[in-house]
């Protein structure tokens, strides 16, 4: 058996405001697929529920505090040879307080009509195309 895994598990949220944009980020330069916009999320850490690792990637990028009985599973899609990342994408509409980029990213509410506009990762792209609030 091979201790390095064969796959990454990713979270990630599309927070929907009340008229319907929702919040994406800007990835810094330094980061895989950096300038480009996708929806807020990260790695599932070992052993942790994706749930979860959601509400803490969440807080600790937008200091949004999230419900994870709030968070409805929506869509998936995966990038890569080995390890495969794949992420699991959540639609939210309910949260508590106002996001923040907390690394210093930039963030900001677009429609899916704008969102479509940006330079998004790949896999956020592939999300974005198939999302149906």
């Amino acid at each position: 058996m091979t201790s390095n895994p064969t796959w990454v598990p990713v979270v990630a949220a599309a927070i929907v405001d009340e008229i319907g944009r929702v919040l994406l980020q800007l990835r810094l330069p330094d980061k895989h697929h950096g300038g480009t916009w996708e929806f807020p999320g990260g790695k599932v850490q070992a052993n942790e529920n994706p749930r979860l690792a959601l509400v803490r990637e969440i807080d600790e990028e937008l200091g949004l505090a999230l419900d994870p009985d709030q968070l409805t599973p929506a869509l998936m899609a995966d990038e890569g040879a080995c390890p495969t990342i794949v992420l699991f994408l959540y639609i939210l509409r309910q949260w508590q307080g106002a996001p923040m980029g907390k690394d210093g990213q930039q963030w900001g509410w677009f429609t899916l009509t704008e969102a479509a506009e940006l330079a998004l990762a790949p896999m956020d792209r592939d999300l974005l195309a198939r999302l149906v609030l």
